[in-house]
């Protein structure tokens, strides 16, 4: 089993990436690793509004929501003896994720298999798919 020393998990709140939290925390407990976590706010579902308060409004749920999750990330993570640095990202959730994997040079990449709902599926695609795709960092991909 190949050795990982620094582990990015990519976070959404859904039950998928909770799930994907527990492998990494996992994973990084057992590699003696450093663990990231990042939250991406999709900024692309907003392009095609006109820009007026109703979009910071939406922008500032979707922001308190990732800061939420993240802390709880942080807190199961410290439960189980896991420090992780936590990053709040803007843009295209797998092009943020694939960008901070390698700026952190991580050597593992921790998604859940699918998002929130269908209908965000829809909507923006499937990031988990989008990384394992389109980066050069090894990726997990937690089933739920």
């Amino acid at each position: 089993m190949p050795v990982f020393t620094n582990l990015l998990i990519a976070m959404d709140g859904s039950e998928a990436s909770q799930r994907a939290l527990s492998q990494a925390v996992d994973t990084a407990k057992l590699c003696n690793a450093k663990l990231h976590a990042i939250y991406v706010v999709e900024t692309g579902l907003f392009t095609s509004l006109p820009l007026d308060n109703t979009v910071e409004i939406i922008y500032r749920v979707l922001e308190k929501e990732g800061e939420a999750v993240l802390e709880r990330a942080k807190k199961y993570a410290a439960g189980k003896g896991i420090t992780v640095i936590t990053h709040m990202k803007q843009g295209h959730a797998g092009s943020e994720i694939i960008a901070l994997a390698e700026r952190e040079k991580s050597d593992l990449i921790i998604v859940g298999s699918h998002g929130k709902s269908n209908t965000d599926r829809l909507l923006i695609g499937s990031v988990s798919t989008f990384v394992v795709t389109h980066s050069t960092v090894t990726t997990m991909v937690v089933r739920s």
